[in-house]
């Protein structure tokens, strides 16, 4: 390992020591999930900004953030006896080989798409002949977590799905599947009954458009979501210099103020 790494899961262990801190010392695997989760979150976060600025200064931070859960984690299963960090790090060394045989080995992958379809293949085989044992499995699904974020759950899911063959040929017949989901939300809207259901499967469609696109579904709308965020800051701002609060405002005002920001952008 390399001095810095070293030193910090040295100074990972002097927290948990005996006259460390009383907080490290009594965390455990699940008292630090919703951490690990946070910081994860947070890295996705930064990593959107680096793309849109090129500032990579809260990704650095943030990865160290995900680092430390690392280490805390392995500095727990230390101290258990169940693994160290140095297992943790050479397993995952060993697993980057083994399923890299075209970079570290004589096999021929030519495109991403072969790469990920070997991976899987080696994967079942990795595990199988390492023994270890997987539980019975009613359903190909059960390897998508349901705890992960809905957009990402549902990506998973269709995914899993298309490798079977479960899967519409091509985009437009997705196109013609939204526009029947659309068709059936407003019929919903208008009896006023399975509103919310609906906007699931509308919601749904959407996510394997963007699949079927290559495109990340949560990414997608996180960098929506941050030009909302951008545009609405710039009509508030606006509206302050000229002395004026989102109240004293009306629709029409605010929409002019959201395309001149759009226009702004565009510009850039």
């Amino acid at each position: 390992m390399s001095k810095t790494f070293d030193e910090l899961t040295s100074v990972m262990a002097r927290l948990r020591a005996p006259g460390g801190c009383p907080w490290d010392a009594e965390q455990t695997y699940a008292s630090l999930s919703q951490y690990l989760l946070e910081e994860c979150y947070e890295t996705f976060d930064a990593i959107q900004e680096a793309d849109a600025t090129g500032d990579t200064t809260n990704l650095r931070e943030e990865l160290g953030d995900v680092l430390l859960q690392v280490v805390f984690h392995s500095t727990i299963a230390a101290e258990k006896g169940d693994f160290t960090i140095n297992e943790v790090t050479e397993g995952v060394t060993e697993k980057l080989i083994l399923r890299h045989p075209h970079v570290f080995g004589e096999a021929e992958l030519k495109t991403a798409h072969d790469v990920l379809s070997n991976w899987d293949e080696l994967k079942k085989a990795q595990q199988k002949a390492s023994g270890k044992i997987e539980k019975p499995k009613e359903s190909i699904l059960e390897d998508v977590p349901v705890h992960f974020p809905a957009l990402l759950e549902g990506q998973k899911l269709t995914k899993k799905a298309a490798k079977v063959k479960f899967d519409w040929e091509n985009v437009g017949q997705i196109f013609d599947k939204l526009t029947e989901e659309t068709d059936e939300l407003k019929s919903a809207i208008e009896t006023g009954e399975n509103i919310e259901e609906e906007i699931g499967d509308l919601l749904f469609v959407v996510v394997n458009l963007a699949r079927k696109l290559d495109v990340d579904a949560e990414t997608a709308l996180k960098r929506t979501n941050r030009k909302f965020r951008q545009r609405f800051k710039f009509i508030e701002q606006n509206l302050k210099e000229n002395g004026k609060t989102l109240e004293d405002s009306n629709l029409e005002e605010m929409d002019a103020l959201w395309n001149k920001a759009k226009s702004s952008e565009s510009r850039l």
